[in-house]
């Protein structure tokens, strides 16, 4: 029987990892897309930064929709399932990913080309607001015990897997064709295989089970009518700790990941393929230092970790640009030190923390609302605000913002409760 159990506890991480390797890989294409082409190709009429903060203005969009997608998805998984709702948000993600590779450039249809590319984006934010909550939920609740932290990172590895896969194949569409072909039509390649990927996520996630903690929920009829309101009203306080915990981890990723593209490229010189290069070495990287602090969490909590990686990414901000702006040959250096170390020490537990936040009658709601809600003014406004204050301050004032962001942070983690030792349905709301 604990043999069976283990296999399908097995079956049940990697079907995380697979289904959120793909959801965000449809996410990041955009992000990419965006630092790289998308001005060009969608905003022709507007000058460099212009057009790039346009760009990243549509990117933003797709933050915007993330909290409407977790509370709608956290709404029906905390009344109906984990597993349904996780089906649904793929086939979303993957059809609005699809047709953006479709989209008439604005050269073709005007301003309805930019207008088609908002509404897309929006799609493909409501699909992943509803994916994350749902995808730890399915490895948290199953595991259950003593290594949360460590099945809980699974889904989290979704993220540095995402990159790493949209990463890779930009690189290697714009290493293979001439700039002019690959504007007009290679990248739309990575875009249209996401169909394939949808496939294959699907498949694998219909073969899983609903998790323990909902089945029993279910049975006793406990379920919660008004999530949205009976979070608000029971866990007001983890909420605000959850969001303060949220926020550098967010601007510090999008920066890494997605301005930094546009500043070596448009202001550095340095070489498209190899800023790809060294964006796809830290992803390869995140794939082992994502489990390895998620296990340290379950070892020491997650309060001191989390704490850590706040603290790591303050002090490596300034080193960080530092080093970005020696050379191309010090780039993959950089990225690997904030994104693997500071980065991935609050990201790597903060599945299993979040998740040990809130009961189990709102905790697909609740997980979701603090991880998509911060987003919106975290991560989602950083490459924007990081073009406006490298054009007017630099780059320092860029390392400026991020420790300003990690303040927040260092903060809620102080205040913030350890979780690590709790048993996972021993919560205030359960016990009420």
């Amino acid at each position: 029987m604990a043999d069976s159990e283990g296999r399908h506890l097995r079956s049940v991480v990697l079907a995380s990892f697979i289904g959120t390797t793909i959801e965000w890989y449809d996410f990041f294409l955009y992000g990419t897309a965006a630092a790289l082409v998308f001005n060009r190709l969608f905003f022709p009429n507007l000058d460099p930064l212009a057009g790039t903060l346009s760009a990243y203005g549509t990117y933003a969009v797709g933050f915007v929709a993330r909290p409407l997608g977790g509370i709608l998805f956290g709404h029906y998984g905390d009344r109906l399932g984990r597993k349904k709702m996780l089906v649904w948000s793929l086939l979303i993600m993957g059809a609005a990913t699809a047709l953006i590779g479709l989209t008439p450039t604005y050269d073709r249809i005007g301003i309805w080309a930019p207008v088609l590319l908002v509404v897309l984006r929006f799609f493909q934010g409501i699909g992943v607001g509803g994916e994350w909550g749902g995808a730890v939920l399915l490895a948290v609740e199953h595991s259950g015990g003593s290594r949360r932290g460590f099945h809980g990172s699974w889904p989290q590895m979704g993220v540095p897997g995402g990159l790493l896969l949209s990463t890779g194949v930009f690189a290697a569409l714009s290493a293979a064709l001439p700039e002019s072909a690959f504007l007009a039509w290679g990248w739309r390649v990575p875009f249209l295989l996401s169909v394939l990927l949808i496939a294959v996520g699907l498949f694998v996630r219909l073969r899983i089970l609903e998790t323990p903690s909902f089945v029993r929920l279910k049975e006793a009829g406990a379920q919660s009518h008004t999530p949205l309101l009976e979070v608000f009203r029971e866990y007001p306080r983890e909420i605000l700790i959850g969001m303060g915990l949220r926020f550098a981890q967010n601007v510090v990723f999008y920066v890494y990941t997605v301005f930094v593209l546009s500043y070596g490229e448009k202001s550095l010189g340095y070489p498209r393929a190899v800023m790809l290069r060294a964006v796809m070495l830290a992803s390869l990287v995140g794939l082992v230092a994502i489990p390895f602090w998620s296990h340290l969490s379950d070892r020491i909590g997650r309060r001191p970790v989390y704490l850590g990686g706040a603290v790591a990414s303050a002090v490596l901000a300034f080193p960080f640009f530092w080093l970005f702006e020696k050379g191309p040959g010090f780039m993959a250096l950089a990225l690997v030190l904030g994104i693997n170390v500071g980065h991935d020490m609050m990201y790597g537990p903060m599945a299993a923390y979040f998740s040990e936040l809130f009961g189990t009658r709102v905790r697909y709601t609740g997980a979701s609302l603090v991880y998509q809600l911060t987003s919106v003014v975290s991560g989602g406004v950083a490459p924007f605000v990081a073009t406006l204050l490298l054009a007017r301050r630099g780059s320092g004032a860029v390392a400026a913002y991020i420790v300003g962001c990690c303040a927040i942070t260092i903060a809620a983690a102080w205040f913030a409760p350890e979780t690590h030792r709790e048993t996972l349905d021993a919560t205030p709301s359960e016990a009420a």
